[in-house]
């Protein structure tokens, strides 16, 4: 994760837990911190991906053994992460 996510990520929990609510109309935030968790599991998932295609890109595999491990065609492996790897 960048740091600006993570930057991201401690304001919008900051400003979370500084919200000031009447209690008569507070709202539980859990669906916003589950929506935020979600977003920051996806960003380091992702970025894993991209680096695990860029070494087996430099380890010498083609796109049709990385778009077989994808479970997606070697045009649409070397669409989508032709910028990332060699």
């Amino acid at each position: 994760m960048s740091k600006d996510q993570t930057t991201e990520q401690t304001d919008t929990e900051a400003w979370l837990d500084n919200l000031d609510v009447d209690p008569a109309k507070a709202r539980d935030a859990r669906h916003m911190r589950r929506i935020a968790a979600a977003a920051k599991a996806l960003a380091g998932a992702d970025a894993e991906l991209d680096a695990a295609v860029a070494a087996a890109r430099e380890a010498g595999d083609s796109w049709a053994m990385i778009g077989t491990a994808l479970g997606v065609s070697r045009q649409a492996a070397a669409q989508r992460f032709g910028k990332v790897a060699p």
